[in-house]
């Protein structure tokens, strides 16, 4: 039993062994030492038994300039046991003849980290027989009975662009104006195209274009997924990157620049083989178009600077429309459309007797969606009525805006009438009330009449020291003469 045990584990080491044997193996392989100024130079990254899930940037080499990345794939059978390789290589262009240094360095391949100790690279004269495609071959181009040759790689036309656009470019201070950042590919595009740090790209341009002298609602686009739309009769494929409404605080021009934005675009294998590189790492950069939106001033108004700029409406709500003398009711203020909801403020409140309320409860929704802001501010109001009558609202509260559409200032004002019955409260209001001020020491003070001869005797002793401190005066002025 024990002997039987023994050889079971010596046979489950010996497996895990050889599994070892055929693991993950890298293996970094470096271009020529000599190359001529019309070649490339590669770094040439192999992952055995594996495939190439993640990977780093390749290092930069002074006096080259990196030309793309490309990758290939190869499979082994021998005596039944199946390998495979997995490459990645990154093509060089030297910019001039000279001896330059590619130092030691680390890539990391899925995760783990791979070095090389980098080697001394001369560039002389163009050659003859310039090697457009560096060191990539078809690993079974000899086992297909075949020549093994440099794969060539061309560049497919692309129907693409793209755009930082605006809705409008002539808006009125405090009106909002939309931004969209896009790339636009046809659906007939043929050339393939991969993302380039969309994220880095980003920041770089909202840097540039974002106005400081505007209040943000960022649409906040997380993931870039494609959209059909029509321009001009043809469909494109949109794929959104940013998208923000700016609501500009004050007269003036806006200037949006013409921006840059960088793809991977990648050139085909023009005879493509089953097993070789089909294509071949590159970059293209595209440029948005520059914008200028006018930003124009507000119709002169006493209250310009202190009005929201928008379309709305007013949604008021109401607990009761009778109610008894004193008792409270809970009234709503809704002031919802499209517009900056966070500038919104406060209805006007205008003086009347027998009307009592305390400052609202606010609450306030923000839509972004559809190209546009909108949403909804709440105002929640108490109101306490101390005297029957009728009362309308419309005399006790008001919102002035600007509607940019009309070119107009509007007021929305309350339709709620409320039907109040009973005895009056008035009375009841002012002793429930605190005057403050004096009236706080009625209660403390005696109520006994002050005796107020002292103060004759006093003026009449201040008089006489007037009158010796002048007599004194008028001696000592005569003596000194």
């Amino acid at each position: 039993m024990i002997k039987t045990t023994l050889r079971l584990a010596f046979v489950c080491v010996a497996l895990f062994l050889v599994g070892i044997s055929y693991g993950q193996e890298v293996q970094i392989e470096l271009g020529p030492d000599e190359i001529g100024l019309n070649e490339t130079f590669t770094i040439k990254v192999t992952l055995s038994n594996d495939k190439i899930k993640s990977y780093d940037q390749f290092p930069e080499i002074q006096g080259f300039q990196k030309q793309g990345i490309s990758q290939s794939s190869s499979m082994n059978i021998i005596n039944g046991q199946m390998s495979s390789s997995n490459s990645i290589i990154q093509y060089y262009k030297p910019s001039r003849k000279g001896q330059f240094t590619l130092g030691n360095f680390s890539i990391q391949i899925n995760g783990e980290s791979y070095s090389s100790p980098g080697k001394r690279i001369t560039v002389t004269d163009a050659t003859s027989s310039q090697n457009p495609g560096g060191n990539v071959f078809d690993p079974f181009a000899e086992f297909f009975g075949r020549p093994a040759e440099e794969p060539e790689f061309i560049e497919l036309d692309d129907d693409a662009f793209f755009s930082v656009s605006v809705d409008k470019e002539e808006v009125f201070a405090g009106e909002g104006f939309t931004v969209n950042i896009a790339f636009y590919m046809s659906e007939q595009n043929q050339a393939p195209f991969t993302w380039h740090e969309p994220g880095k790209q980003l920041d770089t341009i909202l840097k540039k274009i974002k106005p400081t002298n505007a209040w943000e609602e960022n649409f906040n686009i997380t993931n870039i997924e494609p959209s059909v739309v029509d321009i001009n009769g043809k469909k494109w494929n949109k794929y959104k990157v940013y998208e923000a409404t700016f609501f500009p605080f004050s007269e003036g021009n806006i200037e949006i620049p013409r921006v840059p934005w960088e793809m991977i675009k990648y050139r085909v294998a023009k005879n493509p083989s089953f097993f070789g590189a089909n294509r071949q790492e590159d970059f293209k950069t595209f440029f948005s178009t520059s914008k200028t939106i006018k930003v124009k001033p507000l119709p002169p108004h006493p209250l310009k600077n202190e009005v929201a700029v928008g379309i709305y409406q007013l949604r008021e709500n109401i607990s009761t429309l009778e109610a008894e003398t004193g008792e409270g009711v809970n009234y709503n203020f809704g002031i919802s459309g499209v517009g900056n909801i966070n500038s919104i403020a406060a209805p006007k409140r205008l003086p009347g007797a027998n009307l009592n309320t305390f400052d609202p409860n606010v609450r306030q929704q923000i839509n972004r969606g559809y190209g546009r802001v909108s949403g909804i501010k709440e105002f929640n109001y108490f109101i306490t009525l101390n005297e029957a009558g009728d009362y309308q609202l419309r005399d006790y509260f008001y919102w002035i805006y600007f509607d940019p559409i009309r070119a107009v200032y509007d007021t929305l004002r309350p339709e709620a009438k409320i039907i109040v019955s009973g005895e009056s409260k008035i009375n009841q209001a002012l002793s429930g009330q605190r005057l403050g001020g004096i009236y706080d020491r009625i209660g403390t003070e005696s109520n006994q009449f002050s005796n107020e001869q002292y103060k004759y005797y006093f003026t009449a002793a201040i008089n006489l020291l007037l009158l010796g401190a002048v007599v004194l005066l008028a001696v000592l002025i005569i003596r000194k003469k």
